[in-house]
């Protein structure tokens, strides 16, 4: 192979060579994505359908929630119908498309998260200033720069990974298409080196973005603590705590799989890593801002109470 061009299609790397552990393996993803699926959509229609909830902090939720079901659909139902139909093919475009929108749906979830840590260092630390810092109009904008943010940094990395030549066979060692591991097949060191420059410099973006949502969380900490009321401090932090969680999964997690040095580096390894930050928050955030939130809680009772009534 001379080039990308000539490449029809990839191969994704199988959890498993024994047939009986690839069909366990389908149910499993089947019940993580019906699971993220039937949590993410709840809390969507949930946000949606309750006015109480029309506040910036749900309004984040939801953009958040949308994002998780975009990702988590990105990479899982291919990853099923693999091990369902004992395949490891993907094609060409289908392979640009997955890098695309598993890039863009990322980092916006990223810059998202970010923001609604600036949401809640505004709500706990600057009350007063809430309606002026976080507006209906601000939020919306602060959202649509997240999600125009990902999508700019989604279109420059997956045009310049998909023009770089590709000569080293057409094996990928991770279960989706992800940008590391199509560079591993590059015939030129320069133009790996040039990807390599967008993902460090992705990586300095995100370090910074890191730093401000630390910062903070130790502001809202600390303002948490002056608090008088027992019952004041334990509801903020219940709103605080469900967002520090999922933000601590996503970083630790996605930091780790594209910045571990090449020493540690090994296919089960980056395969387990990948699966952790790209399946496993779509499924758990879901719960995780559920299980504290009263407020959420009490609008999924309603929601469920009312659609059981319907169908009486």
């Amino acid at each position: 192979m001379s080039n990308g061009s000539s490449i029809t299609h990839f191969l994704l790397l199988a959890f498993t060579d024994t047939r009986e552990l690839q069909l366990l393996h389908f149910w499993l993803f089947l019940g993580i994505y019906l699971a993220a699926l039937l949590g993410n959509g709840l809390i969507i229609t949930a946000i949606a359908c309750d006015h109480r909830l029309h506040t910036p902090m749900y309004f984040f939720l939801l953009n958040l929630a949308l994002l998780d079901l975009g990702c988590i659909s990105t990479t899982l139902p291919k990853a099923m119908a693999n091990s369902l139909w004992d395949t490891r093919t993907i094609s060409y475009m289908g392979c640009a498309a997955q890098v695309f929108f598993f890039a863009f749906l990322i980092s916006a979830e990223f810059y998202l998260l970010t923001v609604m840590a600036y949401d809640r260092y505004v709500a706990i630390c600057k009350p007063l200033h809430c309606g002026s810092l976080l507006g209906s109009r601000a939020c919306v904008h602060m959202a649509a720069a997240a999600w125009g943010s990902g999508f700019l940094h989604a279109l420059l990395h997956t045009a310049n990974t998909f023009s770089i030549p590709l000569c080293q066979g057409n094996g990928l060692d991770q279960f989706f298409c992800e940008i590391p591991q199509i560079l591993k097949l590059s015939c030129s060191q320069s133009d790996y080196l040039k990807e390599v420059w967008l993902i460090l410099c992705s990586a300095v973006i995100s370090f910074v973005g890191s730093v401000f949502i630390v910062v903070s969380y130790v502001q809202i900490f600390r303002a948490l603590l002056r608090i008088p009321s027992e019952q004041g401090r334990h509801k903020a932090f219940s709103m605080c705590l469900p967002p520090l969680a999922a933000v601590s999964l996503f970083i630790i997690f996605g930091k780790f799989a594209y910045l571990k040095p090449p020493s540690i580096s090994s296919p089960d390894l980056d395969l387990l890593v990948s699966f952790l930050y790209s399946v496993v928050p779509p499924a758990v955030n879901p719960l995780t801002y559920s299980m504290r939130n009263e407020e959420l809680r009490d609008a999924l009772r309603k929601l469920l109470q009312y659609t059981v009534f319907q169908h009486q």
